[in-house]
């Protein structure tokens, strides 16, 4: 029998804590159906771009309407992040991700054997449905494979994966290219995806569940608050119409207001209000999009500063920039086990400030700097950051009941995607508004972000964010 078929019962759980974990090797097992899925979405999010300007030629589009295969998707993550979070509430967070799992397979399949360009975006958008499944729920299921004690090591599993796929992506998509058409980068996918699928059926544990109505009013009032929100911050980087920005931004704000009370007349709102009242959930979730927005800031920004203010070529720019996800991948397990003994306030807050140091330093290079003199700076923030979000995502999903993890994940996803959307979108206005100064004045930005989020880090240092053991 499966794992997960305790979900199909409606009945709602009641409000006491799960087994603490999964025993081995079935926690081995789930852990491995859990790194299958993160590294299919992080590769697929890098490996692709690579790609866009042979598919524009293939189909005979613009490079503007190519761009879709990539705003597609992530619009319909944005949108899902949260409606998918509460509907693991309510079957069970392994029901929603192995379903997640085999949509996001099945829809590769089309995508590698679409005929037309309209069929390859409906195939990119049903990824989107199946990659929001898997990402709402992702960080959530931590809490039930590991035991309370080994849940920061848990979680830094997840981050040093996001990492090291992400640091790998474009090597790998240009070894894909070389040798095989554009197609094969949706294909690889499809075996992987398949044995993922089966081990996170039978490997993932039953989760605790709620009785919650489907709330379409709510969807459809995040899909076009959401929506908006990120149309606008993209058409920031597009330079669209100052009228056409201006309305988007309007109606989001509208939309919000409209969601807002809507959920708060609700005794089960789908978003998370309710956890969102928890001061060290509150701060840890404002902190993660601040940190997110640097790291938007200085991943667009940099290579611009190495290669047009300090004249590397873009070979050079490229080598220049890996220190910074490779430090992260190796900090998160440290962080990781650390976070098992002490609070997301002090390791956050103490890799934050590495972070900002990290930045400072970036920014105060001389006008000729040895290549050694950016590596370890890059470095250092990339450690930092590494040191700080392993912590952070286990104090989101650590203080929320066992019962809402699906909320408290979907924050944690949701202030990822508004951090890096708000960082593409800062860049953009800054390189427009100040062309002469462009990636400098982005690097300084970055770096008031990270005194900023440092800042906020460490509004929870007196508020007892350590969850017992």
């Amino acid at each position: 029998m499966s794992a997960n078929a305790p979900a199909i019962n409606s009945s709602p759980s009641p409000p006491t804590e799960p087994p603490d974990g999964l025993p081995q090797p079935r926690r081995g097992w789930a852990l491995a159906s859990l790194v299958v899925a993160i590294t299919m979405t992080a590769l697929g999010g890098t490996m692709l771009n690579l790609a866009l300007p042979t598919m524009a030629r293939d189909f005979s589009v613009d490079p503007a309407d190519i761009v879709w295969v990539v705003s597609s998707y992530q619009l319909v993550i944005a949108i899902l992040l949260f409606p998918m979070g509460a509907l693991g509430e309510r079957i069970g967070h392994g029901t929603v991700y192995a379903g997640g799992l085999a949509l996001f397979t099945v829809a590769s399949l089309v995508c590698a054997a679409t005929p037309s360009f309209p069929t390859l975006i409906f195939a990119r958008i049903v990824q989107g449905i199946g990659s929001a499944a898997v990402l709402s729920v992702n960080i959530a299921l931590f809490r039930f494979i590991f035991p309370r004690h080994l849940l920061g090591r848990g979680i830094g599993y997840n981050t040093m994966t996001v990492a090291l796929a992400s640091t790998a992506g474009p090597t790998v998509g240009a070894l894909v290219l070389s040798v095989a058409p554009w197609q094969w980068l949706f294909l690889v996918n499809v075996p992987i995806g398949v044995i993922g699928t089966l081990i996170a059926w039978l490997a993932l544990p039953p989760t605790p569940r709620t009785h919650r109505a489907f709330d379409g009013a709510g969807t459809g009032l995040i899909a076009l608050s959401v929506g908006l929100l990120i149309l606008g911050l993209d058409g920031i980087g597009r330079r669209d119409p100052w009228p056409i920005l201006a309305a988007q931004f309007a109606g989001s704000l509208v939309f919000f207001i409209w969601l807002f009370r809507h959920q708060v007349a609700r005794t089960a709102p789908m978003l998370p209000l309710d956890l969102l009242r928890m001061p060290v959930i509150r701060l840890s979730g404002a902190t993660s999009i601040a940190s997110y927005v640097v790291q938007s800031l200085c991943y667009i920004a940099l290579p611009f500063y190495f290669h047009d203010t300090l004249g590397f070529d873009l070979l050079e720019g490229g080598l220049l920039m890996t220190p910074w996800p490779l430090a992260v991948a190796a900090g998160t397990p440290m962080a990781g086990r650390l976070s098992d003994r002490y609070s997301a306030g002090v390791l956050g807050t103490a890799g934050l400030g590495l972070l900002t140091l990290g930045l400072l330093l970036l920014a105060l290079l001389p006008a000729e700097p040895a290549p050694l003199d950016i590596l370890w700076r890059m470095a250092l923030c990339g450690f930092g950051f590494g040191f700080f979000q392993t912590p952070n995502s286990k104090a989101i999903i650590a203080h929320a009941p066992a019962n809402r993890t699906g909320g408290a994940s979907a924050i944690q996803s949701g202030s990822r995607m508004l951090g890096q959307s708000s960082g593409a979108a800062l860049v953009a206005a800054v390189f427009g508004g100040l062309p002469e100064l462009g990636p400098l004045a982005a690097i300084y930005l970055a770096l008031a972000f990270a005194v900023l989020a440092t800042v906020v880090s460490s509004l929870r240092l007196g508020r007892h964010d350590m969850v017992s053991r």
